[in-house]
């Protein structure tokens, strides 16, 4: 089983809600239009907070659904915080069994998992194998532990966010004839993976932006150390002969609403480009815990 990461991610996300239940059922309706229209666009709805989840490739992407919301379909909606799109990924091999077992009466609940995790190539999202005869684990409970293995990817153990650049191994496995299931397969599996994520130092990635800025060249300056305080690598490029271009790689966790910081810094004057270029590991000092950022959060 092999999963491929998508080439053009989804960066951001926000919550928003309306205000009445008519509302909230054409507020569907059109979202349902505009994800058809939009490939690089999604929404979703939460019934439990019964709020809706919309995603895009950029700030100013999804301020622009929102607007036509609003504009040509006449929804006003309530916007949360913004959210960004963090990953999660091991930085190295280890290995964890878990047991699970509950009795109820005469009957109960019984399977045992061994797995190994480890990261693979960058680029790739995650592969398992299974190295279990199937005389030590029927084959009939293998969708027990990829069910268990699909609900971790799709929430680590650093932050809650998506595992990427994983490879897992079914090292080894113990089931009973009366009490294994698939669903005690799936419970083993999800907390077997979780403790051998843990164990592989799993780190947490933040997506990474190319930004271009073009200005008079007497703003450049301090355009260009005003992205190297968000920690952006600064190149500055001559176009002529009181203009240049400053090509930066910067993290997009810095970059929200950079547009409103540079207008000021540029009287107006300056023009900026950004596009998704990697993934890359929030960097943390030596011998603190993972990073752990307070945009993009999830409980």
């Amino acid at each position: 089983m092999q999963d491929d990461v998508i080439k053009q991610p989804l960066l951001v996300e926000v919550a928003i809600e309306t205000a009445s239940r008519v509302a909230h059922e054409k507020l569907l309706t059109v979202l349902a239009g505009l994800a058809a229209e939009d490939h690089t666009f999604m929404a979703s709805h939460d019934p439990e907070s019964c709020q809706t989840l919309l995603k895009g490739v950029s700030e100013s992407h999804l301020a622009s659904k929102i607007d036509t919301l609003k504009r040509t379909y006449g929804i006003a909606v309530n916007v949360g915080a913004l959210q960004l799109a963090f990953l999660e990924r091991p930085t190295t091999r280890a290995e964890a069994t878990y047991t699970h077992k509950e009795i109820y009466g005469p009957k109960g609940d019984f399977a045992a998992v061994k797995l190994g995790v480890g990261p693979i190539a960058s680029g790739k999202g995650f592969h398992f194998e299974s190295k279990v005869d199937e005389s030590v684990l029927p084959r009939e409970y293998l969708p027990g532990v990829e069910k268990g293995l699909k609900d971790v990817l799709a929430c680590g153990v650093v932050a809650g966010f998506p595992v990427i650049e994983v490879g897992v191994e079914l090292i080894d496995a113990r089931y009973h004839d009366v009490d294994s299931s698939v669903h005690a397969f799936e419970i083993a599996t999800r907390a077997a993976f979780r403790e051998a994520l843990k164990a592989a130092q799993s780190v947490l990635l933040e997506p990474i932006m190319k930004v271009e800025v073009v200005t008079p060249r007497a703003f450049a300056v301090s355009i260009a150390a005003d992205l190297r305080l968000r920690r952006g690598q600064v190149r500055v490029r001559s176009i002529e002969d009181d203009t240049v271009a400053i090509d930066a790689v910067v993290p997009l966790m810095t970059m929200l609403g950079y547009a409103n910081s540079l207008d000021p810094m540029s009287q107006g004057q300056a023009t900026s480009t950004m596009r998704f270029d990697h993934y890359a590991a929030i960097p943390s000092p030596s011998g603190d815990p993972p990073f752990r950022p307070a945009i993009g959060m999830r409980a």
